[in-house]
């Protein structure tokens, strides 16, 4: 049987994290060392002018190294129930953007920071996860663009993967079902051929679910233009 692992985290529930967010593993009355509940939790700098950030869970910061627009942290353990979840300023504590959710155990989230960081948003998705066909892998659809318009996502000359996504939503992840780890997508107005942006080359490894993902201004063409970037959430073994 194959099991899932997540890339920072391994797999859930298979070993306690002694870090900032977690205490070490409690201890039972027969002397046994039992893991807390936790979620797992992976943040991402969708904003196209953000400095890099810092990615903090109520007051612990969730990151070593500072996340630069258009990359991602991968999932770290955290405790369930309800936290803050704030971006700030790269080794800094000024703040661009804070949020309430509540996590629920060995669930998975991803926590988007998207727009221009004047006027910031977040986006929370709780990440439906499992596993595709052996050999395979998946993909789905993040749009945070917020002047785009709703998008499609396409092989370049083949299927069409997501469809009709608006500014902060998504689509499920999708099996794709060629030949090849590594094709050429297009994000394109929804319904239409015209293409925003074109990932060339992108490759996903077998037996992964990932994320692409749509940010910046379609209308700017400095550092806030529009562009899309990948990341692989999670891998079967």
């Amino acid at each position: 049987m194959r099991k899932l692992f997540t890339k920072g985290a391994g797999m859930i529930g298979m070993v306690c994290l002694l870090s900032g967010l977690l205490t070490s593993c409690l201890k039972d009355h027969n002397n046994y060392y039992v893991a807390p509940p936790v979620a797992l939790v992976s943040a991402i700098n969708a904003s196209p002018d953000a400095q890099p950030v810092d990615f903090y869970l109520d007051q612990n910061r969730g990151n070593n190294f500072s996340i630069k627009s258009g990359e991602s942290q991968d999932y770290i353990r955290a405790y369930t129930g309800k936290r803050t979840v704030s971006f700030y300023v790269g080794a800094s504590r000024q703040a661009i953007k804070s949020d309430t959710l509540t996590l629920k155990a060995n669930k998975l989230y991803s926590v988007f920071l998207a727009n221009q960081v004047s006027t910031p948003d977040l986006l929370v998705i709780a990440d439906s996860v499992s596993q595709p066909a052996a050999g395979k892998f998946a993909v789905r659809f993040v749009n945070l663009s917020p002047d785009a318009g709703a998008a499609d996502l396409a092989i370049k000359g083949g299927a069409v993967l997501a469809s009709n996504i608006a500014y902060k939503h998504y689509s499920m992840f999708t099996p794709v079902t060629t030949g090849s780890n590594t094709n050429t997508y297009e994000v394109r107005k929804a319904g239409t051929t015209t293409v925003l942006y074109t990932l060339t080359d992108a490759s996903f490894r077998s037996n992964t679910i990932n994320t692409i993902w749509l940010q910046g201004l379609a209308a700017a063409t400095d550092v806030k233009k529009i562009s899309a970037h990948t990341q692989e959430n999670v891998i079967y073994y």
